[in-house]
């Protein structure tokens, strides 16, 4: 199995802590995290659109959005059922608008959480 390539915004409290929980399950290490904030390491697109929203590449094919999320959760051994059913066209479509909806209120919950 390939690696998974996540880009994150380390920056982000929120990002942060569900990083640190993603790292805990990745007990094969099929994962490579990069922080897009810090700068460190290659970003395959804008810096700006990395930052906007989540962004993995998965065997060669960079994926955003609840795609990102259902990819990165297949890579993990405990979370690979909920991947997989994101496969299905309707499923995914519902995660995408949930997760349209959660990066409205993203800013709010994370000056909440630098507090």
């Amino acid at each position: 199995m390939s690696a998974l390539e996540v880009w994150f915004d380390g920056d982000c409290p929120l990002c942060q802590r569900e990083i640190a929980v993603m790292r805990r399950l990745d007990r094969r290490g099929a994962i490579v995290f990069t922080d897009v904030a810090s700068g460190q390491g290659g970003c395959p697109l804008d810096r700006a659109e990395l930052l906007a929203r989540f962004h993995v590449r998965e065997d060669g094919v960079m994926l955003s959005g609840a795609a990102a999320f259902a990819a990165m959760w297949r890579a993990i051994p405990l979370l690979r059922p909920f991947g997989l059913a994101a496969r299905n066209r309707t499923v995914l479509g519902l995660l995408e608008r949930l997760y349209v909806a959660f990066l409205r209120v993203r800013p709010a919950l994370t000056r909440r959480l630098r507090r």
